[in-house]
């Protein structure tokens, strides 16, 4: 609209210049003249050439200066009607840069400033949300990748567990009981775990959430370590635990529990034929320092720093061994560095040890922890002084 009036102004200033200055002005006898001369070259006379030019020209002189407005309207009208389709043009490119996502920023010119930085940062949330995008995509798949791992694991264990009980019908009873009690455990897990899928795959969680308890760190190990028996048959290996015991965490069960898990079933994986696999955990100041040390081919240093990313592998023959994809490690590092703690490996001499650093207990968790112990030598002091005053001799026997 504005541009509108301005040219409405503009010719309006222009032919009114051009009226006063030029039809009413200088030219106001010399064009008649000149008109009525260029018919007497054609052999017109001069009155017939007069006659002729008020007939056309001087009788009509009102018409011929509205059409005069109009065509000079039209004229500059399109000239600013070109520079408006220009800043079309401009627009129309800068949105093609943001379709393409060229890496090149927008530039317009200065009456377009506004423009251009809305569509810079239009490009630039666009971009952004399409990263977003892309992680969230690789994060769901992470984790889904992940759980499959973990659904392994479980899995294994219960195949081998009933492998055994089918393949020794003279089991005895309580040996038998006791693989189909870890078998069952197994299974409740297996069942666990698949529920977890689908939570994962209904609500597209993108993150591990830690449900963190007070837990014996020595029973768990000792319980993992009875539970790879029948795993560990198979190479005929043997795993021992070295705990101080009694060690209390707070953490996860179920979390710390896969990563204690994986790294034992690395171990087991990378382990030479009728070698021992040990678990240590004890207390370094103020950390818990839990190693799984296994007797197998020495990892390269180069390959130490790399080991804890996702889907590494060693090497083909390695992988065709383990049949693993490379998940276990990654889980476990992920897990570890939630609980706040660190996990490193070391090799050499065919000895690998896959060291997990954790924190100790809050002084308040530390202080619950002395009560309870307080309160079970209470106990087991008021125990024995039942027990003695029930088997003290009595007043005839020899004391």
């Amino acid at each position: 609209m504005l541009r509108t009036v301005l040219v409405t102004a503009v010719t309006g200033a222009i032919g009114a210049f051009v009226l006063v200055y030029f039809v009413d002005g200088i030219f106001q006898n010399a064009f008649p003249t000149f008109f009525v001369k260029l018919l007497e070259h054609f052999h017109v006379s001069e009155s017939s050439a007069a006659a002729i030019y008020w007939h056309i020209i001087g009788n009509n002189k009102t018409v011929i200066i509205i059409v005069f407005f109009a065509v000079l309207f039209l004229l500059i009208f399109y000239g600013a009607l070109r520079v408006m389709t220009g800043y079309l043009d401009d627009i129309g490119a800068s949105i093609d840069n943001v379709i393409q996502d060229s890496n090149e920023p927008i530039e317009m010119i200065a009456e377009l400033k506004p423009v251009e930085d809305k569509l810079n940062e239009l490009k630039k949330t666009l971009h952004e949300r399409q990263q977003e995008a892309i992680e969230n995509e690789k994060k769901k798949s992470d984790l889904v990748l992940f759980l499959a791992h973990d659904l392994k694991t479980p899995l294994t264990s219960v195949i081998a567990y009933l492998s055994m009980l089918e393949s020794n019908p003279g089991m005895s009873e309580e040996d038998r009981t006791r693989y189909s009690h870890i078998a069952l455990e197994k299974a409740v897990r297996l069942g666990e775990l698949i529920q977890e899928f689908f939570e994962i795959t209904r609500y597209n969680l993108q993150n591990i959430v830690l449900d963190p308890k007070l837990l014996n760190l020595s029973m768990m190990l000792e319980q993992l370590a009875d539970e790879m028996y029948a795993v560990l048959q198979g190479k005929h290996m043997t795993c021992k635990v070295y705990t101080d015991e009694d060690i209390m965490i707070y953490g996860d069960p179920d979390k710390l529990a896969r990563v204690f898990d994986n790294l034992l079933r690395n171990a087991f994986a990378y382990s030479y034929p009728g070698t021992e696999i040990s678990i240590i955990a004890r207390e370094v100041g103020e950390w818990i320092e839990i190693v799984f040390c296994n007797h197998g081919d020495t990892i390269p240093q180069e390959s130490l720093s790399t080991i804890f990313e996702k889907f590494y592998r060693m090497d083909d023959a390695r992988s065709s061994s383990t049949g693993g994809a490379g998940l276990g490690l990654a889980i476990a590092k992920e897990i570890v560095e939630l609980h706040d703690g660190k996990i490193s490996a070391t090799s050499s001499d065919n000895e690998t040890r896959f060291i997990v650093v954790l924190p100790q207990l809050a002084e308040k968790e530390r202080e619950q922890k002395a009560k309870r112990l307080e309160q079970r030598i209470e106990d087991a002091i008021k125990e024995e002084k039942i027990r003695t005053v029930n088997t003290a001799p009595s007043d005839n026997q020899e004391t």
